[in-house]
């Protein structure tokens, strides 16, 4: 079964290494890692792992925060398995159909955050389109410089990230139950919505 490993760990030659060998020895295959963030000599990573039969993510976790200076930050299922949408791939998406660019964006945002859902929502009609998962109605809100955490009153569970296409129009992805969105996580979100915006001027 497939699980999306948060982990941090020290910024030096070998730490990777060594986290690799951990979850090997814990029963974890691992499909891909991507470096999430880094910041005063610590790295984030997710690894996306593949678990053999009968191992426990707890098992995987605790080889991983055994290990000096490591921590586990959060595990999950990951139902999309080792697809890995990246922002290269999701702009070459958005170049290649300028004419729906922002239904595009709002479809790859998922993937390429491991979120749950994607809705574009405008200051007048609410929520215009989302995906499969995003809720019905969505208010919007006014975004003051390119992407922003929300706190949203209604939902202590789901955590949200958002930024700005224009004026009328925001961006809104949801994460239910973590891990939180950091803050390159938040200027990756505000640099594609300002490509998509430049790409569907063109």
């Amino acid at each position: 079964m497939p699980f999306l490993l948060r982990v941090e760990l020290p910024d030096v030659p070998g730490s990777l290494g060594r986290v690799a060998s951990a979850i090997g020895m814990a029963g974890g295959d691992i499909e891909a890692i991507e470096i999430v963030e880094k910041r005063d000599g610590v790295a984030l990573d997710d690894v996306l792992l593949e678990t053999a039969p009968g191992t426990m993510p707890d098992s995987i976790v605790s080889a991983c925060n055994a290990l000096d200076d490591v921590r586990v930050v959060w595990i999950s299922r990951y139902p999309a398995g080792g697809n890995l949408v990246l922002d290269l791939e999701a702009v070459e998406e958005l170049t290649a159909h300028p004419g729906e660019v922002y239904d595009r964006l709002v479809d790859l945002l998922p993937a390429t955050f491991r979120a749950d859902w994607g809705a574009r929502v405008h200051r007048a009609k609410g929520l215009v389109y989302g995906t499969s998962a995003a809720p019905d109605e969505f208010e919007f809100v006014e975004i003051e410089g390119a992407g922003t955490r929300l706190e949203v009153a209604d939902d202590d569970v789901t955590l949200f990230a958002a930024a700005r296409l224009d004026g009328n129009d925001i961006i809104v992805i949801g994460r239910r139950g973590g891990p939180e969105f950091v803050d390159s996580e938040i200027a990756r979100l505000g640099h594609l919505c300002g490509l998509a915006v430049s790409i569907a001027e063109v």
